[in-house]
């Protein structure tokens, strides 16, 4: 297998890692991709970005009131 932060993965295609990553594990390597997306167009002023591990993405929320979502205008 692989590892990964501490993690031993068995060869072949993980579909998601403990810390939101598509991977493919050979005897040779382990290429990793990201399944979030950064956001870099919101509101910066009022809002703050929070990664969220359950979906495997980033919030962008409210700094005065995290319970409420911002509008993201762009992720890369």
């Amino acid at each position: 297998g692989c590892i990964l932060d501490g993690k031993l993965y068995p060869f072949g295609d993980i579909a998601r890692t403990h810390n939101c990553f598509r991977c493919s594990c050979s005897k040779e390597a382990m290429r990793c991709c990201s399944l979030f997306h950064t956001p870099v167009g919101y509101d910066k002023e009022n809002c703050k970005v929070v990664f969220n591990k359950n979906s495997c993405n980033y919030d962008v929320v409210l700094k005065s009131d995290p319970s409420k979502e911002c509008f993201v205008y762009s992720r890369v």
